[in-house]
């Protein structure tokens, strides 16, 4: 077959055995959304070893930072004097610089693939109610999304690379 019908394949293949995982044996400690962006992310920085490596190292310090950001947040009172919102939008601007400025070390370079761990660490905890607590974020279960985000991460870096290794195997040359 041709190369982009085998990737569709290898792609919807993949993509089937993670739901599977996700809402059946793994459900709790592998989410299929984390998984699909980096799975995306490791073929948008173009699908090499590099992409692989960029996408886990530089995402899951992105997960680091929001963890980091989120336990701040967690100490800020409700009566703060500039408010909460605005003491959380203080907090959030200053982990963000410090995630970019970190690109000046190599290994921290893919400013994209960090905001995607960010970005999803965020998601995460705003949107699935009672998560951005000091009891989740300070202990170690698979609520953590310092565990759960950056396993579910490194998890689409590796179907994303399978992905692509059985579409090669599937492409057919025309001749």
């Amino acid at each position: 077959m041709n190369s982009l019908t085998a990737l569709s394949v290898s792609i919807g293949v993949l993509a089937g055995a993670a739901v599977f995982l996700a809402v059946g044996p793994l459900a709790g400690v592998f989410l299929i959304w984390a998984a699909t962006i980096s799975w995306a992310a490791y073929f948008a920085l173009g699908g090499t070893d590099e992409a692989a490596k960029n996408t886990v190292i530089c995402g899951v310090f992105g997960v680091v930072m929001a963890w980091y950001a989120a336990v701040q947040l967690t100490n800020i009172p409700a009566d703060a004097a500039l408010g909460f919102p605005m003491m959380a939008g203080i907090v959030v601007c200053i982990s963000v610089i410090v995630s970019c400025l970190a690109a000046n070390l190599k290994v921290l370079s893919c400013i994209p693939a960090t905001v995607l761990g960010y970005s999803a660490t965020f998601g995460y905890l705003l949107q699935t109610p009672d998560m951005l607590t000091k009891d989740i974020l300070l202990n170690i279960t698979w609520a953590n999304p310092l565990l759960v985000i950056s396993f579910s991460l490194a998890v689409g870096v590796g179907l994303g690379i399978a992905s692509a290794k059985l579409a090669a195997k599937w492409t057919t040359v025309e001749g």
